[in-house]
């Protein structure tokens, strides 16, 4: 079997498949079985290639500066030669013959200037360091060298109908035309690259299934609360006539509801800061005044409470609103797809663009959606959902009350809904780091965040507080005591490994970090090996399922059905860790094998 002969680790020169350029790009890995060496280029891609497609940057360099000190010698011989009519016949055989030489040796001049020209800079590891591809600058000097070298339109006719343009020129202009097929060629291939290859969700089968299936575990979970008896035994539950699921009403008051929110985002209140740099270099800004949009909208509900407004109507029309929330993101979604099949390549989301409608209508296509500077995603994901599973909460407590004739919530209402609000609170004041999750930074804004952040959040987070009001459970004080301590060590350790990584991303010179450890990449990004990183690799996924576990013992045991959340929460964060873990290995390499090494546990510590 023969030996690899480039190491793993080591920068070379790789050929981009389909082409004759070669790019600097960092070995990975080899495989014995195939041999084959997998390379990461500097934008992130990576591709396996055979031993006869790499390159050592020695051998490059060597070829580069043989070819560029010999090409001026020989076209001065030639052209010296050329200039005397009176040499004999045996001269001008070895004027041809030297001319033929030449002419090869200049075409190869040629081939190894665009090469030279497509290599990057001295400066080799800005790239891995998380910098924009040089791919723009060589459109931008193609452009710039089509519009010097771009004749008259006159001339040019007049040059071709009496055929007075000039061999020298005629040759300039096959090397530009040449040129400029190079880097059309450049760009096919990086559009092509561009598309997402690995499917999640079961691919285009699973996310049309989703799409359906979704809605569907909405509906039924609210229809089994509404039961008397709602065990899984009992299924299905009795369904009720289509026209009780749609009111005119109470679509307009969602949508009231929608734009309301969209009216607070817009205030001029609150902190402008810039996100995570995109592919292209680019930092869009965003306006972090969620919380402000929280207590006006706190305010306006108290207001309508005090005179009188019944706001357990939500409780009465549960179903009816879960429908509108639902119409209303499909309506979105459909919109979203629609302009995004106008969009830049560079805009497009890198996990929504695989070519299949199904797919990138489920998944996402345009990454960042905006209308002027409003951002149609941050805004879904904070504001109408998120603040809307308070106002859910509070109804289902005062709809407790009247049902009950209670002068007070039960305690185990109080519970659910003090945690939740705990929750919810810390998310809009915290409302800066969202900018550095997958969700912002990886997922394209289609019918899976849509429908997640306006159905699911509000109607299926809230699925405890519902429960409760047809289900009371009486829990006593210690129990009670014993839940909140339960919760508190959850939300510790969810929100003191967020900040962790949210300010070790912002600034990782940060003298307050300096006791944080962490393992240098080749993206310029550390990987962290000490703190909660270093206890687990996902340790704001543990505190999430300890605090929703939190929120469910309130509902006691006689049903499973308030337990739906651990479970999917739980199934959930598996699958986003299973998708970090892929993400991560791809992007940071040998780096994150290192990590794994020193961090085993993904979300359980001793157990997973």
């Amino acid at each position: 079997m023969p030996n690899r002969r480039f190491a793993d680790g080591e920068v070379v020169m790789g050929r981009w498949p389909g082409s004759v350029l070669y790019y600097e790009v960092q070995v990975t890995s080899y495989d014995d079985a195939s041999h084959l060496y997998t390379v990461k280029y500097k934008d992130g891609t990576e591709l396996e290639l055979k031993e006869s497609d790499i390159r050592s940057q020695s051998s490059f360099k060597h070829r580069k500066s043989q070819s560029s000190s010999s090409s001026p010698s020989r076209r001065s011989t030639s052209r010296s030669r050329s200039r005397s009519p009176g040499r004999p016949v045996k001269g001008r055989r070895r004027s041809s013959s030297q001319s033929r030489e030449h002419k090869d040796d200049k075409k190869k001049t040629i081939q190894e200037t665009n090469l030279a020209l497509l290599k990057p800079s001295e400066n080799n590891t800005r790239r891995y360091n998380g910098e924009p591809d040089s791919t723009e600058k060589n459109d931008t000097s193609c452009i710039i060298l089509e519009q010097k070298l771009k004749p008259d339109l006159e001339i040019e006719r007049v040059l071709e109908q009496y055929s007075l343009r000039p061999r020298k020129e005629e040759k300039k202009k096959e090397e530009i035309y040449s040129e400029k097929k190079i880097f059309e060629t450049i760009k096919t291939i990086e559009k092509a690259s561009s598309k997402t290859k690995e499917l999640e969700f079961g691919g285009r089968i699973g996310t049309f299934m989703l799409i359906f299936f979704l809605p569907a575990t909405v509906f039924y979970l609210l229809l089994m609360c509404k039961q008397d008896d709602p065990s899984l035994m009992n299924f299905p539950p009795l369904l009720p006539a289509l026209e009780s699921l749609w009111e005119a009403r109470v679509f307009g008051i969602f949508l009231l509801w929608f734009f309301l929110q969209a009216l607070l985002y817009l205030l001029p209140v609150g902190k402008v800061v810039e996100g995570l740099p995109l592919s292209n270099g680019r930092k869009l800004q965003y306006r972090i005044n969620g919380f402000y949009a929280f207590v006006l909208t706190a305010a306006a509900i108290g207001t309508l409470l005090y005179f009188q407004f019944e706001l357990h109507y939500l409780y009465d029309h549960f179903m009816q609103f879960a429908v509108s929330a639902a119409a209303f993101s499909m309506v979105l979604s459909i919109y979203l797809y629609i302009r995004s099949l106008k969009s830049p390549e560079e805009e497009l989301a890198p996990g929504g663009n695989s070519g299949y409608f199904i797919y990138d209508f489920f998944t996402g296509h345009e990454l960042n959606p905006r209308i002027g500077s409003f951002d149609l995603k941050y805004f879904c994901e904070l504001r109408p959902g998120l603040i809307g599973w308070v106002v859910i909460n509070l109804a289902m407590l005062l709809a407790e009350m009247k049902i009950h004739n209670q002068s007070m919530p039960s305690l185990s209402m109080i519970l659910v809904n003090s945690f939740q609000l705990l929750y919810v609170v810390d998310a809009l004041w915290n409302e800066e780091a969202i900018l550095t999750t997958m969700d912002i930074t990886h997922d394209g804004f289609g019918f899976m965040l849509a429908f997640g952040d306006l159905v699911w959040v509000p109607f299926v987070y809230s699925l405890q507080a519902y429960y409760l009001v047809g289900h009371p459970t009486a829990i006593s004080w210690p129990v009670a005591a014993a839940i909140t301590i339960l919760n508190c060590i959850g939300y510790y350790i969810f929100r003191s490994a967020n900040s962790q990584k949210n300010n070790f991303r912002r600034n990782p010179a940060d003298p307050k970090l300096a006791y944080l450890k962490f393992i240098p990449t080749a993206t310029g990004k550390g990987l962290l090996v000490t703190g909660w990183w270093g206890f687990v690799r996902h340790p704001n996924y543990l505190g999430d399922i300890i605090m929703a576990l939190a929120w469910s013992l309130p509902c006691g045991f006689n049903h499973i059905l308030p337990y739906f959340y651990v479970i999917y929460f739980i199934c959930l964060l598996v699958h986003r860790e299973a998708r970090d873990e892929h993400h991560c290995k791809q992007k940071y390499g040998l780096a994150w094998e290192r990590y794994c090494q020193r961090v085993p546990y993904r979300i359980f510590p001793y157990i997973y």
